[in-house]
């Protein structure tokens, strides 16, 4: 058995984190095992789940206290003591050059950084973890992005980057009218209530204002739609705030954290994701599995676009003038919507990135 050195910033429920996880469940665990190095000192959503499975977790503080010269220190006797870890999987793109850095100073001979993004938030903060970004390439030696346009944003058009699929239990996801009805009932949702659903963190990426622009708009053309909103994030209580002095805050649904987000796919109608940037969202694949009619911004990359019932929104657009495509679009046959490429299957995730482990090893042999 070969152990991998997962790098992440916390494995709470998040697109990126379900990704790990997915392949982590299906992988050969007799030949290949998951250990992480997480960024916070608090317990994730997964870690009962991975330290079941046989994974270790080791905490650095860093996201919490922020000290740089500690964490440096920090990584120094960690790889100084962890001489057995032959591949580092770098997902924390934002300070891959610190980690992958050392990794490199102490002889750890595969050092993969995996570009998930396409660009970062329009602030200082984002501006810093985009310098941060683009120096990873350096001290790592192998490039994996979700899509082209990660790949292109990391590591700059025409560099060597190796395409890894993002993965899904297709399974759960597949439409079902009798978990349909049960999640309905649950939520309190009526058969002809038209329900509008997104599924992601609250924070400034995922463009949440302008969802609930969108939705203001679409329920001043008809009562009867509902929002839901499953995640949780730094922004949620803004995002909370804005709804409840609304008209129709009693239409807006927010779940928090699901660990059954399969089933609350069931109960939409319409996924709708526009976000200022996405590497390649899984949610959006989800939701294609699940035959929901999908409204992504043009920012996301077209490789997600699975389906027939797919469609992509400028940003510069109004929310009138989204609510008004989706309102189009509303009355669908669900049984129409048909996947037509599986290549986000799990299984085929898995089994290219656990072919590619492998043969890193095998060539990296001293």
């Amino acid at each position: 058995m070969i152990r991998i050195l997962q790098v992440v910033s916390a494995m709470h429920q998040g697109g990126l984190e379900n990704l790990i996880m997915n392949i982590y469940r299906n992988i050969d665990r007799n030949k290949i095992q998951f250990d992480f190095i997480t960024h916070h000192m608090e317990k994730s959503d997964f870690d009962d789940e991975i330290e079941k499975m046989g994974g270790k977790i080791y905490r650095f503080s860093f996201l919490d206290d922020k000290n740089i010269f500690k964490y440096i220190k920090d990584l120094n006797n960690f790889f100084k003591e962890h001489k057995e870890y032959k591949i580092i999987h770098g997902h924390l793109t934002s300070v891959g050059f610190l980690y992958l850095g050392v990794a490199k100073k102490y002889g750890v001979p595969v050092r993969i950084t995996h570009a998930h993004g396409t660009n970062h938030e329009n602030n200082i903060k984002g501006y810093i973890k985009g310098f941060g970004f683009k120096l990873n390439k350096y001290p790592a030696n192998y490039y994996y992005a979700c899509s082209k346009l990660a790949g292109e944003y990391l590591f700059g058009k025409n560099s060597n980057f190796e395409f890894i699929p993002n993965g899904i239990e297709t399974e759960k996801f597949q439409y079902n009218e009798k978990k349909r009805k049960e999640i309905r009932k649950e939520l309190k949702l009526n058969n002809n209530d038209i329900v509008i659903g997104n599924v992601g963190r609250f924070e400034q990426q995922k463009n949440h204002k302008f969802i609930i622009e969108i939705f203001e708009e679409l329920y001043n053309i008809n009562h009867n739609y509902k929002l839901i909103l499953v995640g949780k994030g730094k922004l949620e209580q803004e995002i909370k705030n804005m709804v409840k002095e609304k008209a129709f805050c009693k239409n807006v649904i927010f779940l928090g954290v699901r660990k059954d987000v399969y089933n609350i796919y069931q109960a939409m109608d319409i996924f709708l994701l526009p976000s200022f940037f996405e590497g390649l969202p899984l949610t959006g694949v989800e939701a294609q599995y699940a035959k929901l009619e999908c409204f992504f911004s043009d920012s996301i990359t077209e490789e997600v676009k699975i389906s027939n019932n797919c469609y992509f929104l400028s940003l510069n657009l109004s929310a009138k003038e989204w609510a008004k495509k989706i309102n189009e679009k509303a009355k669908y046959n669900r049984n129409d919507n048909v996947v037509t490429n599986n290549q986000f299957e799990i299984q085929n995730a898995t089994k290219i990135l656990q072919d590619k482990y492998l043969k890193l090893l095998e060539q990296n042999k001293e």
